[in-house]
């Protein structure tokens, strides 16, 4: 049912006008004597035609289209102007200034019902674009999440496939990503920022892969050689991710290259100071560490989460952005929700 909006000061016309637009079947017409009104009804409602007189109190049909014209999806709608017979220059500047076509009085049937159909049509059309290109959005949506969702699968794996090399759990990627994300909240970071740090922070270790296992698995402490071999994992992380088309696979290179930086500068590998170790580093530092002191592992007891945040606030400024362990500080709740989430025997996929 197309909705047909009239507008003229006389009750005759707007009669005679609503009579020649039911005749064309499949139509409501919509009545308006005053053009103000009419205007304040078309914010709310969108018709499929304009038919609108020129000569009115208050606001002749020129200023009508405009003000029209200027609503928010109102460009396309078709308008049909009604003018006297002497009034070519209006007739021109309606044209020019938005109408679609124009009619003079006395307004023939036949010429009307012509018109005004083949302006019903072209609204018809254009609806059926606009149906069609939104159909279309919504699966391209539809599509782009369901390869969104296997990119994050494909980076859990990989993630897991690091952590399995190493003594440490699934649950740790899972616990550190979310204490990510709470920290990328704590800082003000906007919705996607704190959704592409919770996707990418897994990736932190991913260079463990390269690392080998005599290094990887010691139990003791590492020689000065071999923790020079260790620390390469940072940048095999950041080569194996890096020049991705994925937003995703960036910010796990940025954040594996990044996250052993420290705040002043003595971390690796880049001797990275202050703010010049981008924030996703930063974050994920603590986020990490954190995690770490405070998870049982087989060559070590948890330690309390006193003393861990004890160690985070007195590496404030020296190994940690001062404003990021402020920030996870300030999310407690959450962290020791997402502590009770996850825990080392269960591995949810994020």
């Amino acid at each position: 049912m197309h909705k047909v909006l009239i507008i003229d000061d006389s009750d005759i016309n707007l009669t005679l006008i609503k009579a020649l637009v039911l005749k064309l079947g499949d139509c409501e017409p919509m009545l308006f004597d005053n053009p103000l009104k009419a205007l304040t009804w078309c914010r709310e409602h969108v018709p499929d035609l304009v038919i609108v007189d020129y000569m009115m109190p208050d606001m002749d049909g020129l200023k009508f289209i405009s003000a029209f014209r200027a609503l928010h999806g109102r460009d396309e709608v078709p308008i049909l102007m009604i003018t006297a017979n002497d009034q070519r220059d209006v007739r021109y500047e309606a044209l020019l200034g938005g109408a679609n076509d124009y009619l003079t009085k006395p307004i023939d049937r036949i010429e009307f019902s012509a018109r005004a159909r083949n302006m019903l049509s072209l609204r018809t059309g254009q609806k059926y674009l606009a149906d069609r290109a939104r159909h279309l959005a919504v699966l391209v949506d539809e599509q782009t999440l369901a390869i969104r969702e296997r990119e994050k699968e494909l980076i859990f794996r990989m993630s897991r496939a690091a952590e399995f090399r190493d003594p440490e759990t699934g649950a740790h990627i899972q616990r550190m990503a979310y204490y990510s994300q709470a920290i990328a909240s704590g800082l003000g970071l906007d919705a996607a920022a704190q959704k592409l740090i919770l996707e990418a922070a897994p990736m932190h270790d991913v260079g463990k892969i390269g690392i080998p296992d005599y290094i990887l698995l010691k139990p003791g402490k590492l020689t000065p050689e071999e923790f020079e071999v260790m620390k390469g994992h940072a940048r095999i992380g950041y080569e194996l991710l890096k020049d991705s088309g994925s937003e995703i696979l960036r910010a796990g290179a940025e954040i594996a290259i990044s996250h052993h930086e420290k705040f002043d500068g003595s971390g690796y590998p880049n001797g990275l100071r202050g703010h010049d170790i981008p924030v996703f580093g930063r974050v994920v530092a603590v986020a990490d560490v954190f995690d770490a002191l405070t998870s049982e592992r087989p060559y070590k007891k948890a330690w309390p989460l006193e003393e861990a945040v004890r160690f985070l606030e007195e590496g404030r400024g020296k190994h940690f952005d001062p404003l990021c362990v402020e920030a996870m500080l300030a999310k407690w709740d959450e962290v020791l929700d997402i502590r009770r989430r996850f825990k080392d025997e269960d591995v949810p996929m994020i």
